[in-house]
């Protein structure tokens, strides 16, 4: 990973969800001079959709695409800093705020309640389509659609298994500790092991053999499906980490997990087609 790693001054106050607090020694922000990022907004079914992006700062012709899909915590400062880690691995990557019409994350303390009140209210259909259309945004500012990638944490790991199913122009998507099943409602009308035989793109999905939250006989299940309808897809499951191993800022983090995540994602994105030219 091509980063320069160091700590927040004072994490309390530098952009991380109130439900995470207090972040941990292992934080990591990357600083480079190579990267240009910043807000910006996305056109999207009638508004304007907040995201934060982040690209090499000089390019020439286009770049791979890579969108982003938050954690439970919005796009905090760990979803940026996972975009500025792309941008230095060669692509324009965008993290959109997928719950701005129904809440702001950071106005909640603890995980329960954000969840209940604002989580949970979020519906699938609605952040497809506002991934579509940051896609398109991506493609008018130095994106290239032909090399179009996704890769998500908790709730997002969920949303790129659906995303890979539901927009034809992805190439390659990598999920990390997505959840797999579990029950339906009117705002998530299907899971991951419902869209296996749906799947226009390769999946990798990197979980933790330890996340008492995606058992291991979940994830059994999904390789079962994958397996019956013959998709392209890879599930890595690392023995020793738990939920949410890539987050760094949180006390479950696991590094060796997360460092090898992050170069199986690599790897993957190389692999089917989401690189940048001279990679």
């Amino acid at each position: 990973m091509k980063t320069e790693d160091t700590m927040p001054q004072n994490p309390a106050t530098d952009g991380f969800a109130p439900a995470v607090q207090p972040t941990a020694g292992s934080t990591i922000i990357t600083h480079s001079e190579e990267i240009h990022a910043g807000e910006t907004s996305v056109p999207s079914q009638g508004e304007n959709l907040p995201a934060w992006y982040a690209r090499p700062k000089t390019f020439e012709g286009t770049l791979p695409v890579v969108l982003v899909v938050q954690e439970i915590f919005g796009v905090h400062e760990h979803i940026r800093d996972i975009c500025r880690r792309l941008a230095l691995e060669g692509y324009l990557a965008v993290a959109p705020e997928l719950y701005f019409r129904e809440g702001d994350p950071s106005d909640y303390h603890d995980i329960p309640t954000l969840f209940k009140e604002l989580v949970s209210k979020v519906p699938d259909s609605q952040v497809l389509s506002d991934l579509d259309h940051v896609a398109n945004w991506a493609a008018r500012h130095g994106g290239d659609m032909r090399r179009l990638g996704i890769t998500g944490f908790c709730w997002g790991g969920r949303i790129s298994w659906l995303f890979a199913a539901h927009n034809p122009q992805v190439r390659a998507a990598v999920a990390w500790y997505g959840r797999l099943e579990g029950e339906k409602t009117l705002k998530q009308q299907k899971h991951p092991i419902d869209v296996a035989t749906d799947l226009n793109a390769p999946v990798l999905g990197l979980y933790g053999g330890q996340d008492d939250s995606i058992p291991l006989e979940s994830i059994d299940k999904m390789r079962q499906a994958l397996h019956a309808a013959n998709a392209k897809a890879e599930i890595v499951v690392y023995p020793e980490a738990g939920h949410a191993f890539n987050a760094d800022y949180r006390p479950g983090y696991h590094a060796e997990s997360a460092r090898d995540g992050w170069q199986r994602m690599l790897a993957w994105f190389k692999q089917n087609g989401v690189v940048a030219d001279d990679r």
